[in-house]
């Protein structure tokens, strides 16, 4: 059959062509049409050396000589160009985004086989120069972007810590020393050891002396070791690889260790840390490096620990309950923070603090405390410490109309108030029968023994007049070691 000559058209393609013509015609005309039309080409080998690249793309990347960066690496002169991918794999690219400096570009990569199917290189088209032609696109990343960015802001902000060493309110001696002890360990990149009652303001100091340190400009994280479920604690501390246990997320997860990196981590209630875990923490505080949950891949760490714990240590090392090894590598720089039963002279200042942060986030006028109540403060045991003193006064703001909080408010707050450390001296009372003392409840043996040794030592103070040496002798202990024990128990040498 003849062929008219509208069945060809101005390339001399005719209708019904095979194949193999069609490739030969049509290849070379899709080439020059991409080259001419897109902002840039390049090619490399099996090698991902640069063979090729146009005028357009070397001057857009800043290269005056094209002809100097042929064999090159193509890493060399675009970082973030994935050409060795398509190469390595045989893959295309079809839609990408490649950042050169401060630009996008949208990209296109395909792989170069040669007659008989063989991968030789791969060419890489600039199709969009700053993705002009893919404004939505474009605007709605631009928009997850700028999400990303503020969220990982707010992350970084939430991760800050917040209090200095001069928020530990109080000048009283017990106060200035732990604040003087707590600015000398801010300077030591050390492992520090916060020892104190629950409420004392353990976590406030750890945030000060990270505020201090010349880790101040990295996260503060902060764990709660007891509020962990036990079988939880080694992926919240460590993470986990992908799929390490049954039900665990599919992508890896880090632990907080990894969260803290650079910066600071604070263990509180260290105490409760179960024993198998204990060896795994052992080892990250010595090497600084972690291995996740269910992985064989160990990662670097520059963290500072921070631990706390308002339990005798000792006690549950002799128990068997906590390593010794790792007690005396927390142990480094160990801080006795005073219970506020033994600085009582700071407890106007630490009511006038707390009423003004209460009346802040409260929105409510501020409150005033007559000096009645404020005596009547001062004697108290506070076991809760300043956290039951700020929870107190919350309550009787909340229950009381005027501007003045007098004993009458007060009282009925307190479980049991210290009468006799208010009462004015009288006469001697009746002789009265003693009641039997009321049955004591269970504690745990760690805190008993705790009890007893302390007992011990304001005995052996007391019977020796404060000399430490003779009640060191009389203990059948050292020095130092009585020192040590007067300062986890906040003992002076006269105290009795």
């Amino acid at each position: 059959m003849a062929i008219s000559s509208h069945d060809l058209d101005q390339d001399g393609l005719i209708v019904g062509v095979s194949p193999e013509r069609f490739r030969a015609v049509a290849m070379p005309l899709l080439f020059d049409h991409l080259n001419a039309q897109c902002e840039g080409t390049i090619a490399v080998n099996r090698q991902a050396r640069i063979v090729w690249i146009n005028d357009k793309y070397a001057e857009k990347v800043g290269i005056r000589d094209p002809r100097s960066v042929l064999g090159k690496e193509i890493e060399e002169v675009l970082p973030a160009s994935r050409l060795r991918e398509v190469v390595e794999s045989g893959q295309p690219s079809m839609l990408d985004l490649m950042a050169f400096g401060s630009e996008h570009f949208v990209v296109t990569r395909i792989p170069l086989r040669d007659e008989d199917g063989t991968l030789v290189g791969a060419l890489g088209f600039v199709l969009f120069d700053r993705a002009r032609h893919l404004k939505p696109l474009m605007a709605k990343y631009n928009s997850l972007q700028s999400q990303l960015l503020a969220t990982q802001n707010e992350l970084a902000k939430a991760r800050r810590a917040r209090y200095t060493i001069a928020g530990f309110i109080g000048a009283s001696a017990a106060a200035s020393e732990v604040k003087r002890q707590a600015r000398r360990a801010a300077q030591l990149d050390a492992t520090v050891l916060l020892r104190g009652e629950t409420g004392t303001g353990k976590e406030l100091l750890a945030q000060g002396i990270h505020n201090l340190s010349p880790r101040a400009n990295g996260p503060f994280v902060a764990v709660n070791v007891a509020a962990i479920p036990e079988t939880l604690v080694e992926a919240e501390l460590f993470g986990t690889a992908p799929g390490a246990f049954t039900g665990a997320d599919r992508k890896a997860r880090i632990g907080k260790f990894e969260v803290a990196n650079g910066g600071t981590l604070f263990l509180d209630e260290i105490g409760d840390l179960p024993l198998p875990l204990q060896a795994k923490l052992l080892r990250v505080l010595q090497e600084q490096e972690v291995e996740p949950l269910g992985s064989n891949q160990v990662k670097p760490l520059n963290v500072r620990v921070i631990a706390a714990t308002h339990i005798d240590l000792e006690a549950k090392v002799a128990a068997g309950q906590f390593r010794d090894d790792l007690y005396y590598r927390l142990n480094v720089l160990a801080l006795q923070v005073p219970p506020l039963r033994q600085r009582r002279e700071d407890i106007p200042a630490l009511v006038e603090y707390l009423l003004d942060d209460i009346a802040n986030r409260s929105g409510l006028a501020p409150m005033e405390l007559t000096p009645a109540a404020l005596a009547l403060l001062g004697a108290q045991a506070w076991k809760g410490n300043v956290r039951e003193l700020r929870n107190l006064l919350e309550r009787a703001q909340l229950d009381t109309d005027g501007p003045l909080l007098d004993v009458a408010q007060l009282q009925p707050l307190l479980a049991a108030p210290s009468a006799p450390l208010l009462a004015t001296p009288a006469a001697s009372p009746a002789p009265q029968e003693v009641a039997p003392p009321a049955e004591e409840s269970l504690q745990p043996l760690a805190q008993s023994i705790a009890a007893a040794e302390r007992r011990a030592l304001q005995h052996a103070l007391a019977t020796c007049n404060g000399n430490r040496r003779r009640a060191a002798s009389e203990l059948g202990i050292s020095r130092a070691s009585l020192y040590s024990k007067l300062q986890q128990h906040g003992l002076s040498a006269r105290e009795q």
